[in-house]
């Protein structure tokens, strides 16, 4: 199961203007290639995943998560500033450069 805490989907909303429906659109749209974020602002227990996928709109989000039992809480989705997190989101999942738009 995908949830949001209350908190977390108003800053989706008011910070990134990111609606549930999007977050779970990417999860459906995505190659299930999540990544641990390492970077040490993030750390968390449990560790923080990541992923990267367009909407159904083909808008591309970064999406980032933890797993508590068994359910993914969703810590926030946003656009990425630039190509480079694409690039290394494409480059991590071997994924080809064209994606998403063709495989």
């Amino acid at each position: 199961m995908i949830n949001f805490h209350q908190d977390v989907i108003v800053k989706l909303r008011d910070k990134h203007q990111v609606s549930q429906k999007e977050v779970l659109e990417c999860f459906a749209n995505g190659e299930a290639a999540y990544f641990v974020d390492t970077s040490e602002e993030h750390q968390t227990d449990p560790p923080t995943h990541w992923f990267m996928a367009p909407t159904n709109h083909n808008r591309m989000l970064k999406v980032c998560f933890v797993r508590r039992n068994g359910d993914l809480q969703i810590k926030t989705a946003f656009e990425p500033k630039n190509d480079k997190h694409l690039e290394l989101y494409r480059r991590l999942a071997n994924l080809p450069s064209c994606w998403p738009l063709e495989e």
